[in-house]
């Protein structure tokens, strides 16, 4: 049973930081994941489940920061990486995060630092992710009715998303035990962090890193995804990204594809990381 309970707390800006979970044998392949515009690794549970003993895993959330640009992310997730002595791993870029990917692959190109070991990107996975928003004049307006929506509103909303999360998760049932995690973290701040961080999508355009990347890039999608169609996104990366191997959209998931289908888009990932080591190889 999920706990609809949901706090109107406020914290302070500087009470948080950028939080980093590792888990998994350091003998095998790194996936670091990095989680939308809700900002934290609640959703990801079942998915990180059927991943183990495949990958080390590496999880975030990020602070509830109403200043920082996607290069501070980028560089804050960087230094936690080295941090823990990971500097080769593969990016899952979850909607949001994958803005932060592609900042973290251009200051691996730009960044040098000879007192630290280069960061080495093995392969980027957009988990609902995209280059440019390919339809920003749509994420500018999700940003303006999600400051103008009453709080009260935006409560009831997600008591709802709640109830329905049992039917919704079904097949995840580590991601609805997470979903009380989910629950207590929803307040003001984390409202005004994800406006900020659906701010930085609508003005953000990666579209030259991606045109100039040719590490592997694949994308996975729900098939119902309204809030980034995938066929737009899968056009522009066969026409535009060197890297682009490859694509996955699964029926009858939705933009949350790692919580409604994570056995189907572990599977994929699997995949797609195998064939990529294998390529390497020969």
């Amino acid at each position: 049973m999920v706990d609809s309970t949901l706090a109107a707390t406020h914290f302070p800006a500087s009470s948080e930081s950028l939080q980093i979970r590792v888990s998994g044998d350091p003998q095998l392949p790194t996936l670091t994941y990095l989680p939308g515009v809700h900002g934290d690794w609640t959703l990801a549970g079942s998915f990180r489940a059927r991943m183990a003993g495949i990958v080390r895993w590496v999880e975030f959330t990020y602070p509830r920061t109403l200043d920082w640009s996607l290069d501070t992310y980028a560089q804050a997730i960087e230094q936690a990486l080295r941090a823990r002595g990971i500097t080769q791993t593969w990016l899952l870029g979850e909607s949001f995060g994958s803005q932060v990917a592609w900042q973290l692959l251009a200051r691996a190109r730009t960044t040098a630092n000879a007192t630290a070991a280069p960061m080495q990107y093995d392969g980027l996975i957009l988990a609902g992710g995209f280059a440019r928003h390919p339809t920003r004049p749509l994420a500018r307006l999700s940003r303006a009715l999600w400051d103008i929506t009453p709080l009260p509103c935006l409560f009831r909303f997600l008591r709802l998303y709640l109830k329905f999360a049992a039917f919704r998760h079904r097949h995840a049932p580590e991601t609805l035990a997470g979903m009380q995690e989910f629950a207590r973290r929803r307040n003001t701040l984390d409202r005004q962090a994800m406006s900020h961080r659906l701010g930085l999508v609508a003005a953000n355009d990666p579209n030259a890193i991606a045109e100039s990347t040719s590490l592997p890039v694949y994308y996975l999608s729900g098939w119902f995804d309204p809030i980034v169609p995938w066929p737009f996104v899968r056009a522009y990366l066969r026409r535009r990204c060197p890297g682009y191997r490859g694509h996955k959209i699964i029926w009858p998931a939705d933009h949350n594809i790692l919580g409604t289908a994570p056995q189907a888009a572990a599977q994929q990932v699997q995949q797609w990381m195998r064939e990529t080591a294998s390529q390497k190889t020969h």
